[in-house]
């Protein structure tokens, strides 16, 4: 087993970005003057499954966007910093609050504003789209790229290592 594998036996946190993680970085820009990003529905899934599962989930993102919050927080993901400049002090303040040792976080990002806090996780992921500065700091690099599910495949690979996956009905 690679030694990413064998670190999801200890994760128990999961953040991740926004644009560029879960977007494909693309924004429209509507006429009403809010920028539209598309999120995938399989991500949301995995997000939602981890949060009911017991795992913490927190967004970390540069971006402002009320209808991204809306969307967070519909699947259960009560931890979300908007506008974040300094995503080291997010994190600082989220671990602080909850108590989550920086080796139990996996962290996804896919560009600069990242880097640093890739860095200090447990676990640094990234999408296969992602910045090459942060290709070079993640333990494991997602076949998926941004947008289209690199988040439910992080997510899938830790519940299922961790027996909490998939439980079939009887």
């Amino acid at each position: 087993m690679s030694s990413y594998k064998t670190k999801l036996n200890d994760i128990t946190t999961f953040i991740f970005d926004v644009d560029g993680v879960l977007t494909d970085s693309t924004v429209i820009l509507d006429p009403s003057g809010e920028m539209v990003r598309c999120m995938n529905t399989r991500d949301g899934f995995a997000m939602q499954l981890a949060v009911k599962k017991g795992y913490h989930v927190c967004i970390i993102t540069g971006g402002n966007s009320p209808m991204v919050k809306q969307r967070l927080e519909y699947l259960g993901i009560k931890d979300v910093f908007l506008a974040a400049e300094s995503k080291m002090a997010c994190l600082q303040e989220y671990i602080d609050k909850k108590n989550i040792p920086l080796e139990n976080i996996l962290y996804m990002g896919d560009d600069i504003p990242d880097h640093q806090v890739m860095r200090v996780v447990g676990l640094p992921t990234c999408p296969k789209d992602a910045a090459p500065e942060i290709l070079d700091v993640s333990e494991y690099v997602s076949h998926v790229n941004g947008g289209k599910g690199c988040v439910r495949d992080v997510i899938e690979q830790t519940l299922r290592v961790q027996g909490n996956w998939f439980e079939p009905a009887e």
